[in-house]
């Protein structure tokens, strides 16, 4: 990934500064986007110390105009676009009976509006350069998951998003990348809303067993440079997304076991 220029939505924490961390070793220029100011500089910070520029712009991926701007700041600076990760997202837990709807809104917002929003104006610097768009989805892109009614909609709707454009651009050269990291240690499920819209605090997993953000972003860069349509880690991801195509019975019955012992936990 040499001299690439590498631009990561959601960017500051979890999977999305790994991603940031990882491409720089690798001698990618960055462009990252956040909505925390303070955390952006820090990341500067860390990548400029592995010897790579470090464009940081904070921009809420809800707002179509300020991911119109990051892109352009991406232009402005380093003159061309090479990959595309959407990784910006936020999750939910709540039953859909007792949610607020405005969660769902938040959350469609933010992972499919924020990647579409993104995706739409890197398209032309992405096309120009026969590069990577990527979004990091998750096992609920292909498994509906109780509690998460806002958070798998969103993912599922990604999932077609991307499908689509690559679909639409099979003869460009463009490659269109969809990841699905499984379970991972994340402050995702840590700032998951609540029914009423509020971040839940504590996560009812156990993190030690999960896949690390740092690992989630070696296999997604790989993945990039070996142009892979999809990408599923974890066993247990990727159990769940065969067993799905092949056993659907099944796995739904699994997985309303597994969640309701992580409600039974809380």
């Amino acid at each position: 990934m040499k001299n690439s220029v590498l631009a990561i939505t959601g960017a500051t924490s979890g999977i999305g500064r790994a991603l940031a961390i990882e491409g720089a070793r690798r001698g990618a220029r960055i462009a990252a986007c956040a909505r925390n100011a303070a955390q952006l500089e820090s990341l500067r910070l860390e990548v400029e110390a592995l010897g790579q520029p470090c464009l940081c712009m904070t921009v809420d991926v809800s707002q179509e105009s300020q991911c119109q701007q990051f892109i352009q700041a991406i232009e402005a600076q380093y003159g061309q676009l090479d990959v595309l990760i959407n990784n910006a997202g936020i999750s939910m837990r709540a039953l859909f009976h007792e949610v607020d709807l405005n969660v769902l809104k938040q959350v469609m917002d933010v992972n499919f509006w924020g990647t579409a929003f993104c995706s739409r104006y890197a398209m032309p610097l992405l096309l120009k350069s026969q590069g990577s768009l990527v979004g990091i989805s998750s096992v609920a892109g292909f498994q509906g998951l109780p509690g998460r009614t806002g958070y798998c909609a969103s993912k599922f709707a990604v999932h077609g998003l991307l499908e689509a454009i690559r679909l639409e651009n099979h003869d460009s050269g463009l490659h269109v990348l969809i990841c699905c990291p499984g379970f991972t240690a994340s402050n995702i499920r840590n700032t998951a809303l609540n029914a009423q819209g509020k971040p839940q605090g504590e996560s009812p997993r156990d993190e030690q067993k999960m896949m690390t953000a740092a690992q989630v972003a070696i296999h997604t860069l790989n993945a990039v440079v070996q142009r892979k349509p999809k990408l599923v880690l974890t066993a247990q991801g990727k159990l769940t997304y065969f067993l799905g195509k092949f056993l659907p019975s099944f796995i739904n019955k699994q997985v309303v076991k597994v969640f309701d012992r992580e409600n039974k936990s809380k």
